[in-house]
């Protein structure tokens, strides 16, 4: 019983783990682009006060100008096969 738990732990944290690499890997393959820079105004990944406005306006809007597009970003910001959960993900990767 303690290896099948343990197994299950080590199984839960690669699992986390996979899922940060793969944020990352979402973020260098379709955000980077702009938000590394801050081309055509996108608040640049980890700028805390270029977010702090967005995040103001709460996860739904935030969801919605992902996948809609706002202003300069395009639609699905690069990200067409992105799951609601990935840019949230996304979003929250770059805020923090």
């Amino acid at each position: 019983m303690k290896k099948q738990l343990m197994f299950a732990a080590l199984l839960i944290g690669v699992s986390a783990f996979a899922q940060a690499a793969t944020t990352e890997q979402r973020y260098k393959q379709s955000c980077a682009a702009c938000h590394a820079t801050g081309v055509m105004q996108a608040p640049k990944m980890g700028d805390k006060a270029a977010w702090a406005p967005r995040l103001k306006q709460g996860e739904a809007t935030l969801l919605a100008h992902a996948k809609n597009g706002f202003k300069m970003m395009p639609p699905k910001g690069l990200c067409n096969d992105c799951t609601d959960a990935e840019y949230k993900a996304l979003i929250k990767y770059m805020s923090k």
